[in-house]
């Protein structure tokens, strides 16, 4: 099929996919055993061979992303510092220069760098579970500078020496891409990297100042459109004959940074540049949001499944539980 600007679709047989599987999949989803699963999409080889919207989602709407948005940032840093703009070596300071005094100053935080936030090793006295009363809970209801609160929240140890999940350190790198790029993130990934990939219908929910996209979960994506992402990473920045992202990128923020930091449905994940990663089944790199978000990228298999939801805590990892018992053992060869 000729390549158009949106996916190439293909079938089930031609890409070596079993539908008797798969239709059990979506037989199980319509009942109800993975919860309210909202979508599930399969690409193969680059061809889109398996899309169904459940409990009234449709494929033109967007849906929310939840912390797959970090993901996304984490191709923006890529694409930012691919066109000179900023190094992963960068102090995180030094983009904020209209910020000091910044409050609880220490060397610990001048020392803060972009890899740093990237990798989750920020060094700040930041805990988000349990959620109520956290720090990205008071972030999320302050309607104050998202940029400001990060930057100026203690510290506690060292950045690079201890893993820890901080959701604002994404809201805080989002506004280094736009300080670095002189475009504020939204517009930054509009121009870069989802017209490239004929993404439509993108948005973000968005804060102070001027209307900052939230970079720790605020995005909403057609699933369509997450899965290319899924294929830019199977394909080491490629969508279709467009290098859209140096490869060279793709392969360094999906190497193992740390180890063992969350286990999900039996399944131990490791971390990279905003991506998490299990060698269960194969090396998959994965993005993973809350109530449900997946894109699944399976280099051996050469497939990239997505699939949104509406869950609670209980049943936000279905989609990993399909993937292995349905989605996987469908590829034939």
């Amino acid at each position: 099929m000729q390549a158009t600007a949106d996916w190439p679709a293909s079938t089930l047989d031609a890409e070596s996919l079993d539908s008797s599987r798969l239709g059990d999949l979506a037989l199980r989803i319509r009942r109800g055993d993975y919860g309210r699963i909202t979508s599930v999409l399969v690409a193969r080889r680059g061809r889109l061979v398996f899309e169904e919207y459940f409990n009234g989602w449709s494929r033109e709407q967007p849906h929310t992303m939840q912390s797959v948005t970090k993901s996304v940032v984490s191709l923006l840093a890529g694409l930012a510092a691919g066109q000179g703009r900023l190094s992963v070596n960068d102090p995180v300071t030094r983009f904020f220069p209209g910020y000091e005094p910044i409050a609880n100053p220490d060397d610990r935080k001048s020392a803060m760098t972009v890899r740093d936030l990237l990798t989750m090793r920020t060094g700040l006295d930041w805990v988000e579970n349990p959620y109520p009363g956290s720090p990205l809970q008071r972030l999320n209801d302050c309607r104050c500078d998202w940029l400001r609160f990060v930057l100026d929240w203690r510290m506690r140890e060292q950045p690079g020496t201890r893993w820890e999940y901080v959701s604002g350190g994404p809201i805080l790198l989002g506004g280094i891409i736009g300080a670095a790029t002189g475009m504020r993130l939204d517009q930054f990934a509009n121009a870069a990297l989802f017209g490239p990939i004929g993404a439509s219908g993108a948005y973000w929910a968005q804060g102070l100042p001027d209307g900052l996209p939230h970079g720790g979960g605020g995005l909403f994506l057609r699933p369509r459109d997450a899965a290319k992402l899924g294929q830019l990473i199977l394909n080491q920045g490629r969508w279709q004959d467009r290098q859209v992202i140096d490869g060279r990128w793709i392969q360094e923020s999906t190497q193992r940074v740390e180890r063992g930091v969350s286990v999900w449905a039996g399944h131990s994940f490791d971390y990279g540049y905003l991506w998490w990663l299990t060698s269960d089944g194969g090396d998959i790199v994965t993005a993973s949001g809350a109530r449900g978000q997946w894109i699944f990228v399976s280099p051996g298999h050469q497939l990239v499944m997505v699939s949104t939801a509406e869950n609670d805590d209980s049943r936000a990892a279905a989609a990993l539980g399909f993937l292995f018992s349905h989605v996987l053992p469908a590829a034939r060869d």
